[in-house]
Parts: structure tokens; C-alpha cells; sequence
């Protein structure tokens, strides 16, 4: 199954294009279904959301497509607003069954752990600030619900959070996308994009990991 979405993941710049060649508009419907099961399925952390959002914009920069900047902008950040929704109100009622030892093979114990520290630490912008990071990204709102935060709070960053993080990405792929030397390894620039995108938590983890005092030698 990973193979198979790795695969997938690297053949986005060629699979988006034929899919846009032969259903046309209903690629937005296609692209609102995986936005929306990315950030609202706890248990599928793993779709290439950024990278999506990122080729969506670049195909749309492009003339004669369906797409269009604004329309995607719009249409996904709809999905990502009711994708954390449906995350938070099933962290909210399912939460404390969802981590019991016979989901840890869908919710990873190491995910969920360093996602509690990130939001403990970082309160309400952790709605915000863990759109951007994959992963961390899918259990932010799933752990806001478990913690039963006040739904007017979570709301509030949900939307701005969902408008930041599909508009940035989407017009960095429209201005973005199209240039030569990003066309022609437009593959590593996906991995780029995870790897950045994944900067923040590695580098709360390595902090993390330094603070650690030394275990004395006996």
C-alpha cells in the first residue's frame, strides 16, 4: 500500500493532467475529496496535500486547462475547513476510543504524542500553525477536540488556517510552477515541499531532544 501511493505521489505532475484531460471540471470534485479526506480522516495522514495544492496551482497557470486559481483557492479551502471540522468533532466524541491500542496500527502513538506537545505548547495557533505541517497537520484538530477546546477558538483559526495554507500554496504553484528548471525536476521540487513543509516538527523534535539531560554514568 505505501509503495502504491509512493508511486502515485511521483506520478502527480503526469495523473493530474490526464485526469483534467478526461473528466474536466470534475477534477475539482477529485481534488475537494482528497483535501478534505487529508485533513479529515484521522487515520489517512499520509496524501500529498501540499504537493497537490502545489500542481493544482502550477496546471493552472497553464493555457486551455479547467482550472482556475481562484476557483481552487475557494473550492479547497472549503474542503479544508470542513475536513478539520469533521477531525475535531470526531476527536471530540470518538477520541478516547480512537487511541486505544487496536487503532495504533492507523493512529501512530508517536504521531498523536508529538502532536499533544505541539499543541499543549503552542495553544490556539496550533490550529494555525499546524496546517503547514504534514502529518502533525491531520492530528492538530483531532487533538483539539480530544481536549475539548472551545469551538468558537477552534473555528476561528480552523478558517484562517485552511485560507493561508491553500492560498499560499496554490499561487506558489501558479507563479511558481511553471518555471523551466522547476518543470524539469518537478518530482524532487514535491519532496522539497514535504520536506519543508515537515522542517517545524523536526526541528521542535531535535530542540526536544537536546533539552534531554544527559543520563549519568553510573
Amino acid at each position: 500500500m505505501i509503495t502504491s501511493l509512493l508511486v502515485a505521489f511521483l506520478n502527480l505532475n503526469h495523473l493530474l493532467p490526464l485526469l483534467i484531460g478526461q473528466y474536466g471540471s470534475l477534477v475539482y470534485l477529485v481534488l475537494f475529496l482528497v483535501i478534505f479526506i487529508e485533513t479529515g480522516v484521522v487515520v489517512l495522514p499520509f496524501l500529498p496535500g501540499d504537493s497537490l495544492l502545489f500542481l493544482s496551482g502550477s496546471l493552472a497557470a497553464l493555457s486551455g486547462t479547467t482550472l482556475n486559481p481562484l476557483l481552487l483557492i475557494i473550492i479547497l479551502s472549503i474542503a479544508a475547513i470542513l475536513g478539520d471540522t469533521v477531525n475535531f468533532e470526531i476527536g471530540k466524541h470518538f477520541g478516547h476510543h480512537l487511541t486505544s491500542p487496536r487503532f495504533q496500527r492507523w493512529i501512530k502513538p508517536k504521531y498523536l504524542h508529538d502532536t499533544e506537545r505541539f499543541f499543549t505548547k503552542h495553544g490556539n495557533a496550533a490550529v494555525f500553525l499546524g496546517r503547514f505541517m504534514p502529518l502533525i497537520r491531520t492530528f492538530i484538530p483531532f487533538t483539539a477536540g480530544i481536549s475539548k477546546m472551545a469551538y468558537h477558538r477552534f473555528i476561528l483559526y480552523n478558517v484562517l488556517g485552511g485560507l493561508s495554507w491553500v492560498s499560499v500554496t496554490v499561487l506558489a504553484g501558479f507563479f511558481l510552477g511553471n518555471i523551466a528548471i522547476v518543470k524539469a525536476h518537478f518530482e524532487l521540487i514535491m519532496l522539497a515541499i514535504v520536506a519543508i513543509s515537515l522542517l517545524p516538527a523536526m526541528l521542535m523534535a531535535l530542540r526536544r531532544k537536546l533539552k534531554k539531560p544527559a543520563t549519568p554514568v553510573n
